[in-house]
């Protein structure tokens, strides 16, 4: 009876805790945070100063006293310290208690928590997400790996004894995966996604203009006029690009088209598509004859990048469909599983109590 209790007042969350972005998704109220993955903390004392979108418009804008940094790399936690307050802020700022009073009810107990992870991290970085979210104030925590939470939140069939195919291209890691039965049956962790594709950007404008740009200025370009595949009307796009001359140090200028920017992305979109290839290539036949049926489907904020589904569909001859609200599908992965603990018993890799 008490445990019915507090699983009726507890705030149960899912959390894709991503490299770039973190989402906080609450049982029965949807998605309720939507934050970039950066702290902004004091150097010397360690204090948080701001998180989440604040802390972002602080990268490369710092005194020396305060840094900004991302305390995950390629999906990983990098900055245990600063990835628990981060986790802690998150948890705290959806699961606050009522105001107390003579007719208050009890202490909200501590929330449920199911954290979307990396399928290639190993145990020791799986047990620092587990113990971050604890220390963070979970009552339990749980972990499921990424391309099962973006094909639970893409309404795929992954219960059924069919093959489904998702490719989940984060900020830090690119997920590929066969799923079926409840279960991945091939599955590869590529670190090379979105942050690899800011790069690259970054080093061509170096290398082609000998211009400096930063990594938020590659990403805003990316977004505004990257592509993988060549159309008539995204090519006559250009944009005006601003840095610093690598020869004079003086601030620079220069308009850069789309075809350009393109080939600044080709290496490292063609690095994930040859991964995609590989892993069709391991494919059990009865498995790919339902991905030849069914296509592949692409989810993450990476997927966006105009043309990369005809770029995908080119290259492996397989029809190819980009998840509804991409960004979000591996938060309403987490969301459903909270919902259907039966399905959460069969797809999580890890968890347990305080």
């Amino acid at each position: 009876m008490l445990n019915k209790l507090w699983s009726y007042f507890a705030h149960d969350i899912g959390i894709d805790l991503g490299t770039v972005n973190t989402l906080v998704l609450v049982k029965g109220k949807g998605i309720v945070i939507r934050e970039p993955t950066v702290v902004a903390l004091h150097k010397k004392t360690r204090q948080i100063l701001a998180i989440g979108g604040e802390a972002k418009r602080m990268l490369g804008r710092t005194p020396a006293a305060i840094e900004a940094i991302r305390p995950l790399r390629n999906g990983v936690i990098s900055d245990f310290d600063t990835c628990e307050a981060l986790l802690r802020y998150f948890i705290h700022k959806v699961h606050e208690s009522p105001e107390k009073g003579p007719w208050s009810l009890p202490k909200i107990p501590k929330p449920r928590v199911v954290v979307g992870i990396p399928s290639g991290v190993t145990e020791v970085e799986r047990r620092a997400v587990q113990d971050a979210c604890l220390s963070a104030g979970a009552r339990e925590a749980y972990l499921i790996e990424e391309p099962m939470a973006a094909a639970i939140g893409a309404k795929l069939p992954v219960e059924e004894p069919e093959g489904v195919m998702i490719v989940d291209i984060g900020g830090g890691t690119t997920e590929i995966a066969i799923i079926s039965l409840g279960g991945m049956v091939i599955s590869r962790s590529l670190r090379v996604a979105g942050d690899e594709l800011d790069e690259a950007i970054v080093n061509y404008m170096r290398t082609r203009y000998g211009m400096l740009i930063g990594e938020r200025t590659a990403e805003e370009v990316k977004i505004e006029i990257g592509s993988a595949f060549p159309t008539d009307k995204l090519d006559s796009k250009a944009t005006i690009i601003r840095g610093r001359d690598l020869a004079s140090g003086l601030p620079k200028s220069l308009k850069i088209t789309a075809v350009e920017i393109r080939e600044a992305l080709t290496p490292v979109i063609s690095q994930i598509i040859q991964t995609i290839q590989e892993v069709l290539e391991e494919t059990p036949p009865e498995l790919l004859t339902d991905v030849v049926e069914r296509g592949i489907f692409l989810a993450g904020g990476g997927s966006l990048i105009k043309g990369l589904d005809k770029r995908v569909a080119e290259e492996t001859k397989l029809p190819v469909y980009v998840a509804d609200d991409p960004l979000t599908t591996v938060v309403r992965g987490c969301g459903e599983v909270l919902e259907n603990l039966d399905l959460l018993s069969k797809v999580r890799v890890t968890g347990g109590l305080r």
